[in-house]
């Protein structure tokens, strides 16, 4: 019977001193009241008695929510925060001999942390530099932790509450706000639209009086080509009248010359040549000056015709 006993008892010191650790945990062990080692994931023995497990604890991240705190900012202005807090144990056996409960140790770090540094910013920067206020309390708090084997990958701020009274005037301030861009806008369309209307009004009248110079300068034009051709047609028919005038003096001449008869033919033609110089002389609108007396004309043609007489009597 005693054997069984021993076998019994050997048994069952046998099956306690084996430990099966799961993946992502860790143990402490100490023996004799002292720190022995540490016991990672997978199959691990123990001496019964001696040794004992003084600390078990995961490895793998863990989330610490932080309740809602009041602070006060710089410019005096009451807010709630709260906060979320990402970590993770390094060192076990820091964890555990270095402080004695670690996680009321998290809280009460963190949420000094968040009150210094609500302190230091004012309301208005607690809304703008969120993610530099987690950058902030990331590096502190890695920083007071990591004696305790802990490390801190990562802090976020979830709501930031203002007072009542605070978030009133706030939403005063913003209505003024809205109303003040409201009638900025407002003007500046005003001004625009005047701008715009004298713009239209100013290119308008230049492009109004662009095109009366340009008509002042295409009549201008016309004007000129319209004398210049007058000028050209007068010229012309004044060329081809002496044109004329001279094959006619041409044709009389040689009619003097071969037909004795001509010269009384030369004599009519001469008096009424004159006679139309004096009709057109008397319509014209310029100065006139009588060279002679009407009632002498028959005396003055038959001197004309006198000298005609002369110069062929020469010829």
């Amino acid at each position: 019977m005693w054997g069984w006993i021993i076998a019994l008892v050997v048994g069952g010191g046998a099956i306690s001193s084996v430990k099966i650790i799961q993946q992502g945990n860790e143990e402490l062990v100490e023996r004799l009241g002292s720190y022995d080692r540490k016991l990672s994931h997978g199959l691990n023995f123990v001496i019964p008695v001696f040794d004992r497990v003084a600390y078990r604890e995961t490895i793998r991240e863990k989330v610490l929510d932080i309740p809602p705190q009041n602070c006060i900012t710089r410019d005096n202005v009451a807010i709630t925060v709260d906060a979320v807090v990402y970590w993770r144990i390094v060192d076990i056996e820091k964890a555990y001999y270095k402080v004695q409960d670690l996680h009321s140790a998290m809280v009460n770090l963190v949420l000094t942390q968040v009150r210094a540094e609500m302190g230091k910013l004012e309301l208005d920067e607690t809304f703008t530099a969120r993610s530099q206020i987690n950058e902030i309390l990331l590096h502190e708090l890695d920083t007071a932790t990591d004696p305790w084997g802990v490390k801190v990958t990562r802090v976020e701020l979830r709501d930031l509450i203002p007072s009542k009274a605070v978030q009133d005037s706030m939403e005063l301030q913003m209505a003024a706000e809205r109303r003040k861009r409201a009638a900025i806008l407002t003007s500046e369309g005003d001004r625009e639209s005047a701008v715009n209307s004298a713009r239209g009004k100013a290119e308008s009248q230049i492009l109004d009086a662009e095109a009366r110079q340009k008509s002042v300068i295409l009549g201008a034009e016309a004007e000129q080509k319209s004398i210049v051709l007058k000028a050209q047609a007068e010229r012309q028919q004044q060329v081809l009248r002496a044109q004329a005038t001279a094959e006619a003096i041409q044709i009389v001449t040689q009619a003097l010359n071969t037909d004795p008869r001509a010269a009384e033919a030369g004599r009519v033609l001469l008096a009424l040549n004159y006679l139309e110089m004096g009709t057109t002389v008397g319509k014209s609108d310029s100065s006139k000056v009588m060279f002679m007396d009407p009632r002498s004309i028959p005396a003055t043609l038959q001197g004309m015709l006198s000298m005609v007489d002369e110069t062929n009597g020469k010829g």
